[in-house]
């Protein structure tokens, strides 16, 4: 389909799409624990038939303009990815997010990924406020949301219960105007 460098360093962002279930599921398996720290990510991709299954489920919500998955290859291999978990173009919104192994960390990866869908969804969408939802002891995307020039708007707290244990949500946001302001520096 495409894929679009990320920089000189072999990275590159490209449509995550279910005939990549059997790379998917390997990069779950190596960052499973790391990744599935804060989100249930991994618990979808047990295998490669659950790997299958999660990105059949984001090519039909890409077929209803509801939602969308990429992933972050770094040379030749999958190691992360950002999507839209939500997106309402009559609305105007949308809620972006991530996942990475890591051994990938630390690179900056994600946010140049993030910015690339980021700037489609306003330019090409109209999309008006893209949320970023994180935990808030996910220090890693909290980052991620501090350098896309996000507005941190609050914190739920209490809202979500993830492998028996409650946690705070952080509820991070960017309007296009401020997107596009800040893309023009």
């Amino acid at each position: 389909m495409f894929a679009i460098s990320l920089g000189d360093d072999g990275a590159e962002l490209r449509p995550l799409e279910p005939h990549h279930a059997e790379e998917f599921f390997a990069s779950m398996d190596r960052g499973r624990d790391y990744i599935g720290r804060f989100i249930p990510l991994p618990d979808f991709a047990k295998d490669v038939a659950g790997a299958r299954a999660y990105l059949q489920g984001y090519a039909d919500k890409a077929a209803r303009d509801a939602g969308r998955t990429y992933g972050i290859w770094q040379d030749g291999t999958l190691v992360g990815g950002v999507l839209f978990r939500t997106m309402d173009t009559a609305m105007g919104t949308a809620e972006a997010g991530c996942w990475l192994e890591p051994s990938a960390a630390g690179r900056g990866l994600v946010t140049r990924a993030a910015r690339i869908i980021i700037d489609w969804a306003v330019e090409e969408r109209g999309i008006h406020r893209v949320d970023w939802l994180v935990a808030a002891g996910n220090t890693g995307s909290i980052n991620v949301a501090e350098r896309l020039g996000m507005t941190h708007e609050g914190t739920l707290r209490g809202n979500y219960v993830y492998r028996g244990v409650r946690h705070d949500t952080q509820v991070w946001s960017v309007l296009a105007p401020e997107w596009r302001a800040a893309r023009a520096k």
